[in-house]
């Protein structure tokens, strides 16, 4: 080896920020990020200044863990009003943006009552001039659809937004992804760059292949106190694991969540990564697990749990396609996961229901999803079935057996499955905590508690295998793993809800000698 070639460390991590709120689909995708922005984080950041001090206890509660609350010391609360400043004064665009939406939202309620919405254009606010259509659906319900590829060149998107910091995986809980800013840290840096910046590339394929310094110094733009930050990230050897590839059969790996890597000798899969970057434990697979090249990433939809930016991220350059569902056009509930990731950086095939697409010695086919997105209209949601190494696998994410016919179906279609991996957070998080800035209207506590971002219960995870007719069935942690909790947030014990309905599925797959387990942390079958 050259001297001076470095390899990035285990431990590096990424967290992608907008003004400094960790990023993810809806506060990069346009008009969704101008809401969020509009309705939800400067109002949290507003609550926030009115007193600090409340905030923080109810962040560090652990009944209140996942609420709305910034875990930022009030000694800090001068650069939280200093954030909040900048916000108002250079994103009043996207806060312009988001206030047309509500008040085109309102004109159609008030207005479209099944006539001629041609007079209506008139009256639409001025910055959706252009980037929208007003229709009916057969209902006679009006509408307004978004032309979403011009919103990304509307002032409801500027890259000037987008940031980075780069440390190393600090082996405790990050605060709460949906809530608390990332203000400036020791050891931290900072990078205001564009998340689909070239450098951010480079950074991360020096984790398979050598760089320098100079190189990456040039590639990422330091300057002088920031290149002084960059020697603590990289190290002299690389850390990949020796048995990262296979030579023979199939493999699949479980990196924790939703993540699966399928493997064979010419080909590696991976579905909707998620992973960590601390390998100190030995209780999962990381980074250095994964093989140097992965054919497809496949995305089953757009929830922050699933399409996890961090992760794709270090994953450019490695990468052959990104395999997601198309969305319904224009929705305000359904942004484009293609769009959103083009403008990222990354190669990406859109998928319908039942489209295939190959890879070496394989193909993936996209299958229906059901449910778990609160009845709202989002259809950039897919199920995948996964052949590979002689094996069927259906990938089912979060699918809700709510509607157990639509298996057989599949199963009519494309054949039994050898292995089924299912969602089973039974009783999620009510529609407001994850959509309540694109609702503009008021919904009612009780409404929002009975729509929930669930996946299957006992019931309907064994209707799906009854009607799949699977032979083996694996379900997957629900942010049981501690590395994610900055992220999911939840807490269970014994008497959850979720984890008994999990053991009664067990039970019914054990009286009929279905193989089954309950996942956690990490997994591996060999064929």
């Amino acid at each position: 080896m050259q001297g001076g070639e470095k390899f990035l460390k285990s431990r590096v991590i990424i967290e992608p920020l907008v003004d400094r709120f960790y990023a993810w689909f809806h506060t990069v995708a346009p008009v969704q990020a101008s809401m969020n922005l509009a309705r939800l984080q400067v109002p949290l950041l507003e609550s926030y200044l009115q007193s600090p001090e409340s905030h923080v206890v109810a962040s560090n509660n652990p009944d209140l863990r996942g609420g709305y609350f910034v875990n930022i010391p009030e000694e800090r609360s001068d650069e939280v009003r200093e954030l909040l400043d900048s916000i108002r004064k250079e994103r009043a665009g996207m806060l312009e943006f988001a206030a047309a939406v509500a008040e085109a939202e309102e004109l159609l309620r008030q207005n479209a009552t099944g006539f001629d919405l041609t007079p209506l254009y008139p009256k639409l606010p001025k910055a959706l001039s252009g980037l929208v259509e007003l229709a009916y659906d057969t209902g006679n319900q009006a509408s307004v659809r978004f032309v979403e590829p011009l919103a990304y060149h509307s002032p409801a998107y500027t890259e000037e937004r987008q940031s980075v910091q780069l440390s190393l995986e600090p082996g405790v809980e990050r605060p709460f992804i949906l809530s608390t800013p990332r203000l400036p840290a020791p050891d931290v840096l900072e990078l205001a760059v564009p998340f689909r910046h070239q450098g951010l590339a480079d950074l991360f394929r020096a984790r398979i292949r050598p760089t320098t310094e100079a190189a990456l110094r040039e590639a990422l733009e330091l300057d002088d106190a920031q290149a002084a930050l960059l020697p603590g990230l990289l190290a002299d050897e690389p850390a990949g694991s020796p048995d990262r590839h296979i030579d023979a059969g199939g493999r699949i790996r479980y990196f924790g969540h939703a993540c699966l890597l399928l493997q064979s000798p010419g080909a590696a899969i991976l579905t909707d990564p998620f992973i960590s970057a601390d390998g100190s434990h030995g209780d999962r697979f990381t980074y250095d697990d994964l093989p140097d090249h992965i054919d497809l990433v496949l995305i089953t939809h757009g929830h922050q749990d699933h399409i996890v930016l961090e992760t794709l991220l270090q994953l450019r350059g490695r990468v052959g396609a990104v395999v997601v569902p198309r969305a319904s056009r224009g929705n305000l509930v359904d942004p484009s996961v293609g769009l959103y990731l083009r403008h990222l950086g990354l190669p990406v095939v859109e998928v319908d229901d039942f489209d295939e697409v190959p890879f070496p010695g394989g193909e993936v086919v996209a299958t229906p999803f059901l449910g778990e997105h609160c009845d709202l209209d989002i259809r950039a949601k897919s199920t995948y079935w996964v052949r590979l190494a002689g094996k069927s696998v259906y990938v089912g994410a979060d699918s809700s057996g709510i509607a157990p016919g639509l298996y057989r179906y599949v199963r009519e279609h494309l054949g039994t499955a050898d292995m089924a991996f299912l969602g089973m957070e039974c009783d999620g998080a009510p529609l407001t905590w994850l959509y309540r800035a694109l609702l503009t209207r008021p919904v009612p506590k009780k409404m929002s508690g009975s729509r929930k971002l669930s996946g299957s219960d006992a019931a309907q995870a064994a209707a799906i295998m009854t009607e799949f007719g699977a032979r083996e069935a694996y379900v997957y942690a629900m942010g049981e793993e501690e590395w994610l909790g900055h992220v999911m947030a939840t807490t269970y014990d014994e008497d959850t809800y979720q984890l008994q309905q999990i053991d009664e599925f067990l039970t019914w797959c054990a009286d009929r000698g279905i193989p089954a387990e309950h996942l956690l942390n990490k997994r591996e079958w060999r064929w």
